[in-house]
């Protein structure tokens, strides 16, 4: 790669620019690259899972708002990433609220699974009324599917929150470990502290889903935090900081018992992240940027298990700071799928979930 911008040529569906300027410290795709508008008009934080039998879902926020209005977590689906339609409403919001925060994956016996929370906007007692949608985090029900998204049920509880602290917030998969049980993570503030003391736990179900226990603190200056298995009992999260909005990992041994961190891996303002494994073997981190003169979503790869990451990739571009939260998942035929959100992009200033189909370096040409 030299030092130089590249344009890049890639396929097109609806008007969406391809055309990027790359800074020197960035890798541009190489190849067939499609770029789609997927799914138009909502803010959607999109959440891909692969479905056994290889469609994508998609779980996405169904308002064109950043949560500052009511709305309700859906599902849609493609069977390629390119095209699609919705499926169903796992969260469907009560009057006053928001269903926007969420956790989701594949339960043991092949269900469907989300953990979702949100927001109310009814003002609370004893303090003055908050920012649209902001008075308080609204407790998580536990949803579920038999028929990959298309119908629900919600278990309309979950673990209470400590004596002092918020109620729990899913944010990434939900991850089926070595041993049959399931993982997931949820994020907690203290009450009253200012700005903010937060801390990331790692949760566990030994029922394949339907009740869900803490077992450790991940992070203590930390919130939205993607899970990944290593294998056997060997763990890896990505986990956003609070001051600096970079990405941390840490690593567990023991099956998310106790956890080995921080490793930083992004600069300032690039966060969250989502881990995925590349039928390679390397390790795929994508993750939002919102560096001023470079918004959109970036992804680097680790041959080593996340010890080392190459140089990032851009996979897309924004027009304005409210973008990112990718999620990705990579197909039979090897490429991958990367759904994101942006509120502005070229030709296109709406919110959007967007979608680029892409196919990674080839190892060793990453650097």
């Amino acid at each position: 790669m030299t030092n130089k911008f590249r344009i890049i040529p890639c396929c097109l569906a609806f008007a969406v620019s391809c055309v990027a300027a790359v800074p020197t410290a960035e890798l541009a795709l190489t190849g067939t690259v499609e770029r789609y508008i997927a799914i138009d008009n909502v803010c959607a934080w999109p959440n891909l899972t692969m479905m056994p039998d290889g469609r994508i879902t998609a779980a996405i926020f169904n308002r064109p708002s950043h949560g500052e209005e009511e709305g309700s977590l859906e599902v849609w689906g493609s069977p390629d990433g390119r095209f699609w339609e919705k499926r169903g409403v796992a969260a469907p919001h009560d009057p006053q609220t928001n269903r926007m925060h969420v956790a989701i994956g594949l339960a043991k016996n092949g269900d469907l699974l989300a953990i979702v929370s949100g927001f109310t906007n009814i003002q609370q007692t004893g303090r003055p009324k908050q920012p649209p949608f902001r008075d308080k985090v609204i407790p998580a029900w536990v949803c579920r599917s038999s028929d990959g998204g298309r119908t629900w049920t919600q278990h309309k509880a979950f673990t209470p929150a400590f004596p002092g602290w918020n109620t729990f917030v899913p944010y990434g998969e939900i991850t089926l470990g070595g041993d049959g049980a399931l993982h997931a993570t949820c994020y907690t503030r203290k009450l009253d502290s200012n700005p903010g003391v937060q801390h990331v736990w790692h949760f566990r179900s030994d029922d394949d889903g339907r009740t869900w226990r803490p077992t450790s603190i991940i992070g203590t200056n930390h919130n939205e935090t993607d899970l990944f298995h290593l294998g056997g009992l060997k763990w890896l999260a990505a986990a956003r900081t609070l001051d600096t909005r970079t990405l941390d990992l840490f690593r567990s041994n023991d099956d998310g018992a106790t956890w080995e961190g921080p490793q930083r891996v992004t600069e300032n303002q690039q966060m969250p992240a989502d881990l995925e494994r590349l039928s390679d073997g390397r390790l795929l981190m994508s993750y939002g940027t919102r560096i001023e003169g470079g918004f959109g979503v970036l992804a680097k790869l680790s041959h080593d298990e996340g010890r080392t990451w190459s140089a990032p990739i851009r996979l897309a571009d924004s027009l304005h700071w409210d973008c990112g939260y990718p999620s990705s998942v990579q197909r039979p035929d090897g490429r991958v799928v990367t759904a994101y959100y942006s509120k502005s992009a070229q030709n296109h200033n709406r919110y959007h979930m967007g979608v680029v189909i892409w196919n990674p370096p080839a190892p060793g040409q990453e650097k």
